[in-house]
């Protein structure tokens, strides 16, 4: 089946309203100009990869053009060009640590070897016997390894004393040091909070000796995040009570265990240590008094929550349980963000490689320091920007076919009133529905994200790079520009995700879905209130139990450790993972619920349970709605606007 057109104007205001039934493409032009966009993306992929980038960036050049692995061509004007590197095929650093932190590179000479040195190399004869040993030099190629240890020049052509023990990176051919704390400098001038570059050091070996129980945890909150979406589907009714009594317990517990460890560990005796472990105790032990006080302010401030909202927790249950039969019927909904993410992280590979290859994409040309560097010149200089942009509105794309997918399922489950007559998957009949008549319509959505994006991107680099520079009105104002941009990119994601949801329904282009939510939304703004603040902090509590949970497994495996690496670090790791993996989940029980309403909204409108007109909605939504509207009431916040007949959106036609 190809486009279909639109319905024809003009019908009796009486016709029965089916949805569903009528399907025509949507937007077609963005389809269109969405497909050109990619065509560019796909241009400047292969043109750095047609002008010889992908060799320099797999296999590494020297400071001299020469590529690694291969016999290169003479370039005029270039000493030491045009060598043969056969046997030369690893890309080594003359002083690996020199980081220019302005251009976020090493600058350093680079030398094609025929080997990594695997063990450090104190003195100029370790590096002399290196090169005899292993047939592997080490230093300019202007200087034999037997004049490593006579030449007078040795201090300037050969690598920087003493040699770090280093490795090839896996597939690019370029040795790096094996202890990358070498590269604390560069990581304190983008973490600038850090000012003891000693205490940057710990952190980084606390990381490194702590990898493999980080691994472990962060797989840890993805199991948790799946068996509570489980939970979800066959418990709803309970899960509320059970999500609040395990938080209220996960947080008691986790701040009891914190001022435990702080009390154990400040008696524990210190005659017997030495001073780097003394070091090392006293910032676990300054770390454990930080995470005890804002665990406890944290419990403190969740009770107090909890005491206002205790008598909406009820009206939460109804909201869950209509949610978990979604779930119950459509089991693929639980897998949507590993497709997605899968997805993501596809096109980020994509997209990072071809920067890399419009890295080293241009003609040679010599600096000032007489080494080669490869620059494009003319227009073609500012495909990176193409790039970037289309980074932002392909990621935007693909978190948009994701909710248009949520929302086709979704739609088509509450609007079959008989659920036995469900497609075999609804998700896939949904994405079949979104290829073949709504990507255009996703692709200005997204596109409208991208707009407002850039923007506040720009001003927060604008900002990162005057840091210390700008007087107080200019940070204040910028400030409050990247604030209001952010504020307005969240509204249109929400509205986005509205109008994708009556686009499933009605068939309608972006614009006019758009529209038609924005005045539902509107009408019946204290209801939406109602269900985003229970149902979200309902759905924030279970985040809270996966965090708790994955930090207070961190808490106690880590503690193994405390005497020999800071494990603040690797901590905090762990949890913001934890978070982002719990949000990634229940995003998607976020997503149903506010489709579920929007349906409910329309069904009211169009049907009044009357023969012939009957509801499609599931009973405990209704009866959920008209409880929220009494708390409200009771509550002090309802009245008159609150008690208007619902007024959806009507179908344009």
């Amino acid at each position: 089946m190809g486009c279909c057109s639109s319905a024809s104007a003009a019908q009796s205001s009486k016709r029965e309203w089916k949805p569903l039934e009528d399907r025509s493409c949507t937007d077609i032009p963005w389809l269109l100009l969405f497909i050109l966009f990619c065509i560019g993306m796909g241009f400047i992929c292969g043109f750095s990869i047609a002008t010889g980038a992908a060799a320099r960036l797999v296999s590494g050049y020297d400071s001299y053009g020469n590529i690694c692995g291969q016999k290169n061509t003479k370039l005029e004007a270039i000493p030491n060009s045009g060598m043969d590197h056969t046997q030369r095929k690893y890309v080594f650093f003359l002083d690996p640590c020199n980081l220019d932190l302005i251009n976020r590179k090493i600058k350093s000479v680079a030398l094609c070897v025929a080997a990594c040195p695997r063990q450090e190399l104190k003195t100029l004869s370790d590096v002399q016997k290196f090169a005899e040993i292993n047939g592997s030099a080490l230093c300019s190629y202007n200087l034999k390894p037997s004049e490593y240890t006579t030449s007078p020049k040795s201090s300037v052509l050969c690598p920087k004393l003493p040699v770090p023990a280093s490795a090839p990176i896996p597939f690019f051919h370029r040795c790096a040091p094996v202890n990358i704390s070498c590269y604390a400098k560069f990581a304190e001038a983008l973490i600038t909070f850090v000012s003891d570059n000693s205490v940057l050091h710990r952190l980084i070996s606390g990381v490194m000796t702590s990898k493999e129980i980080i691994l472990g945890l962060c797989l840890l909150s993805l199991v948790l995040s799946m068996i509570l979406m489980v939970i979800i589907r066959y418990i709803s009714r309970v899960l509320v009570w059970i999500l609040t009594i395990l938080v209220i317990l996960g947080s008691l517990g986790g701040t009891g265990v914190l001022w435990w460890l702080y009390a154990k560990q400040r008696r524990s005796p210190k005659e017997t240590v030495t001073p780097e472990q003394l070091q090392i105790a006293e910032d676990n032990l300054r770390a454990l008094l930080i995470y005890a006080i804002s665990a406890t302010v944290f419990t403190v401030i969740l009770f107090l929550i909890m005491l206002v909202m205790r008598k909406r927790v009820a009206l939460t249950i109804a909201l869950f349980h209509v949610a978990g039969k979604v779930f119950i019927h459509l089991p693929l909904l639980v897998f949507q963000p590993f497709w997605t993410f899968f997805a993501l992280v596809l096109f980020w590979v994509y997209w990072i490689m071809t920067l890399l290859f419009l890295g080293t994409t241009g003609s040679p040309v010599q600096n000032e320091q007489g080494f080669v560097e490869f620059k494009i010149s003319g227009p073609l200089q500012y495909m990176w920007w193409y790039h970037v942009v289309g980074l932002i509105w392909i990621s935007e794309f693909i978190l948009a076919c994701q909710q248009m997918t949520v929302a086709g399922a979704v739609v088509t489950y509450y609007f079959t009133r008989d659920k036995r007559n469900l497609p075999f998957t609804p998700i896939l009949a949904s994405v079949n529905r979104l290829i073949r008549y709504h990507l255009g319509t996703v692709a200005k959505g997204s596109f409208i994200i991208t707009l407002v994006k850039i923007p506040r991107m720009i001003l927060m680099y604008i900002h990162s790079q005057l840091k210390g520079k700008e007087n107080a009105c200019a940070r204040c104002v910028l400030k409050s520009c990247i604030c209001c941009l952010w504020c307005l990119e969240k509204c249109l994601n929400y509205l986005n995700q509205n109008a994708y949801t009556a686009t499933a329904i009605n068939s309608t282009n972006f614009c006019t879905s758009a529209k038609d939510a924005f005045v539902i939304l509107v009408e019946n703004a204290l209801r939406v209130a109602t269900i985003n603040t229970v149902g979200d902090f309902m759905l924030f509590l279970g985040k809270v139990l996966i965090v708790c949970s994955t930090g207070l497994a961190g808490i106690m495996l880590l503690n193994y450790q405390q005497d020999y690496t800071v494990w603040v670090l690797p901590l905090i790791i762990v949890c913001l993972f934890a978070f982002l993996v719990a949000h990634c989940f229940l995003s998607i029980y976020e997503m149903v619920v506010d489709v579920l309403f929007l349906c409910f909204a329309i069904d009211t409108k169009y049907n009044d349970g009357s023969p012939g007109r009957e509801f499609y909605m599931d009973k405990v939504l209704m009866e959920f709605v008209e409880n929220s509207r009494k708390a409200m009431k009771e509550a002090g916040k309802g009245g008159v606007a609150d008690a208007r007949e619902l007024k959806p959106m009507l179908k344009k036609r």
